[in-house]
């Protein structure tokens, strides 16, 4: 039975609409308008504000503790002069790439699962995190390439690989379950091309590289920050605005060409932006994996949604690799292990549990 209930709304001529259970927000300002249900909106705003403390909580630990009344002075700039240069030139530009990278890989995470409709659907499942890690570290092995270069490359790789999945995965369309097939044979094709530019390379650079690809943020910089913040800067928007598409996707390709989409292309474009946010985190930090495919699922549950939400998705995996990057600093201090190596376990208890889970349904 559908009831009807009450619907907050910025429109004071809109009265009541019809929410299935669960109470919303609408907005609308001439030809734009959208909705959430506020248990959507409330979990987003608390997942930011754990970000944001976990941020904070990272900059005032370390080596040199810093109390929370001086990492605010620190970050206005009130503090004495080596508080803040630790806090502002050593600590922030890693806390906020942390925040940005979990960003980006959620977001992500939740493009591809939306579009194959998949929990398994993740850039790091399918294949696209290994294209980018191939050509980044072509160009860091191959040319010696620096930041701008691997760059380049991990994007060009990351785009030609997921136009080899989408082609091999076509048949009249692109349906989800086949394209995660096919990425799990080109992503296992890529390993073995990985090894072996590995085993080519002399033993420096193959040291730099296997930092490299684990995934680490300890050479995170302020050099980085500027970039990053502009790449998304653009990127983000690119993707909410392809949100309603992929929401109509969803509902299946004869569903949505009969609506008016054209789901080839839809989907084509938000592959290419998906592939675009995994390969912005792999320039900068090497391939961080799980945290795509974790971060849409758990957002889902903690939002209650039927969909995969981006910007929860994005929030969600902005403070799980906020609190592995924590954990990769001081677990073994002085010690620092690449962040990667957390977010691995933080995947493999996530399978287990999944697994567990799919037991006792059956």
């Amino acid at each position: 039975m559908t009831s009807t209930i009450p619907v907050a709304t910025a429109d004071p001529a809109s009265t009541a609409g019809v929410d299935f259970g669960y109470r919303r927000l609408e907005l609308q300002r001439n030809r734009w308008s959208g909705a959430a249900s506020v248990r959507a909106v409330l979990v987003t705003l608390a997942l930011a504000a754990l970000t944001v403390a976990g941020v904070i909580l990272s900059i005032s630990t370390g080596t040199y503790d810093i109390p929370i009344d001086e990492v605010i002075g620190g970050l206005w700039g009130t503090a004495d002069g080596g508080t803040v240069l630790v806090v502002r030139e050593w600590r922030l530009p890693r806390a906020l790439l942390a925040a940005l990278f979990g960003i980006a890989l959620g977001m992500s995470g939740a493009v591809f699962q939306s579009l194959t409709r998949n929990p398994l659907g993740s850039p790091d499942i399918i294949g696209f995190s290994s294209g980018s890690y191939t050509g980044a570290l072509i160009v860091l092995l191959v040319t010696g390439g620096g930041y701008y270069a691997v760059a380049v490359g991990a994007l060009a790789g990351g785009i030609v690989t997921a136009l080899v999945v989408f082609v091999l995965a076509y048949r009249r369309g692109v349906q989800g379950f086949r394209l995660i097939i096919v990425g799990i044979g080109v992503s296992a094709l890529l390993a073995a091309l990985n090894t072996y530019l590995m085993l080519k390379a002399s033993p420096e650079e193959q040291l730099t590289a296997g930092v490299w690809g684990s995934g680490s943020l300890n050479g995170a910089s302020v050099d980085q920050l500027v970039p990053v913040l502009v790449v998304l800067a653009v990127l983000v928007p690119l993707v909410l605005a392809l949100s309603p598409a992929l929401r109509v996707l969803e509902l299946g390709d004869d569903a949505a060409g009969s609506l008016g989409s054209r789901p080839t292309g839809i989907r084509l474009a938000t592959i290419v932006l998906g592939v675009a946010l995994v390969a912005l985190v792999t320039a900068a930090a090497g391939p961080i994996a799980f945290i795509a495919l974790v971060a849409p699922q758990i957002a889902r549950r903690l939002t209650r949604s039927a969909g995969v939400g981006l910007i929860a998705a994005g929030m969600t995996g902005a403070l799980l690799l906020v609190i592995s990057d924590f954990l990769a600093q001081r677990l073994f201090a002085p010690l620092q292990l690449p962040v990667g190596i957390v977010t691995v376990s933080v995947g493999g208890i996530y399978f287990v549990w999944l697994l567990i889970r799919e037991t006792r349904r059956r």
